[in-house]
């Protein structure tokens, strides 16, 4: 578990401070740069964008360098990208930034879900691959504590979350040991097309569950939420992610096919739902605690589904591929919603959410228990040709 935890600083950086910390900076950046939210939503899809083009060289990696050094040349390479956020108020220049940032956290959010499955094979249980998505709550709670307090300064944000990354990359670099194996002539072959409703709910869960963290500080400022509301809010937020594994591992690991991935996808429809109930502090506050508890496990369960349904030698191409899919909609999601919001308000960001996670979770519940990995089975032997030959007298 030391390791699991260890390599949870992936994902704290990868999604914690990489993506997901950005909701914070959002009316800063957007009052200082004097952005519209389809273009604040547009950093969002930058970052999308890099994450895909991540997910389709992360095989590519692996097999020239190993999964550990993947893991760890990512981890290295978001912390660069961040820090460098603040020397720039260029559009595009931060368009490049944060496409670069998306490029390096889906390769450490890949090698580090393999070397996490890889820990889970060894120790007999789901547990290790919750506790690693649940890293991207330390993030999380990091950002929701220091961002608010900088105030309007941007670009002493940045820094700050890129040496915390660069933190993070230190004290993970051991811990990715744990997949150190050669460099390999093939990642696998991408095992698809049998889980293909769970890959069409899980696009439809990236287009909407990005919307509600990239908007969700807009939404408040919106609401005229005082700062102890955001941070108590981004606090919580990243807490009950960080909570998730004593929730969900259980499920997870033995609830049989997609059972849990469509729970956890209603109870995240109407976690981002609630919001929009009544707009004052407590109830925001319980729509951000069940967000933070469900949106993590829905990447556990896609991993804990890849791991005890496609052969180990194929779980790289595979979760890839997932994590390709995962992109393409999380990289039209803020961009769309922004669009939309720009045109309404801030309230039809937390409505996208709720809409797609339900729909997404209308699909998946159809899907049964899908076929276990099994040994192949033994060429079958030819029966010997009769003697035919005279036998002797």
């Amino acid at each position: 578990m030391w390791q699991a935890a260890r390599l949870a600083l992936g994902t704290a950086s990868a999604l914690g401070l990489s993506r997901f910390a950005y909701g914070l900076l959002v009316p800063a950046m957007r009052d200082d740069l004097r952005w519209t939210l389809a273009e604040a939503g547009a950093m969002s899809t930058a970052n999308g964008l890099g994450y895909l083009v991540g997910a389709l060289l992360t095989a590519f990696v692996v097999r020239r360098a190993g999964v550990a050094a993947a893991f760890r040349r990512g981890m290295a390479l978001t912390a660069i990208t961040l820090a460098a956020t603040a020397l720039s108020g260029d559009f595009t220049v931060l368009l490049l930034l944060r496409a670069a940032a998306g490029v390096a956290g889906a390769v450490v959010f890949i090698s580090g879900g393999v070397i996490a499955s890889r820990v889970a094979n060894r120790v007999g249980s789901g547990t290790p691959i919750t506790v690693y998505f649940a890293g991207a709550g330390l993030g999380i709670v990091f950002g929701g504590v220091t961002i608010p307090l900088l105030g309007d300064d941007w670009r002493v944000a940045w820094v700050a979350l890129g040496v915390a990354a660069g933190v993070a990359t230190l004290v993970s670099w051991t811990a990715a040991a744990g997949g150190g194996e050669p460099p390999a002539a093939t990642a696998g072959r991408a095992r698809v097309r049998a889980l293909w409703r769970p890959a069409v709910a899980y696009l439809l869960f990236a287009l909407g569950y990005i919307t509600y963290i990239t908007f969700l500080s807009a939404y408040l400022d919106d609401h005229a939420a005082p700062t102890w509301q955001v941070v108590l809010t981004w606090a919580a937020l990243g807490a009950a992610v960080v909570a998730a594994p004593a929730l969900w591992s259980r499920p997870i690991g033995s609830w049989s096919g997609t059972r849990a991935m469509a729970t956890l996808l209603l109870v995240l429809g109407a976690g981002a739902g609630l919001a929009l109930a009544a707009p004052t502090p407590v109830v925001i506050l319980g729509s951000a605690v069940v967000y933070g508890a469900t949106f993590m496990g829905v990447p556990a369960a896609i991993t804990a589904l890849i791991r005890t349904t496609v052969a180990p030698a194929d779980w790289t191409a595979t979760l890839a591929a997932f994590t390709t899919v995962f992109a393409a909609g999380q990289t039209a999601g803020p961009w769309l919603a922004g669009i939309v919001a720009d045109r309404t308000s801030t309230d039809a960001t937390l409505a996208w959410t709720a809409v797609l996670c339900a729909a997404a979770a209308v699909i998946v519940v159809r899907v049964g228990p899908p076929r276990r990995r099994s040994a192949p089975r033994p060429p079958r032997r030819r029966p010997a040709a009769p003697d035919h030959r005279r036998r002797g007298s």
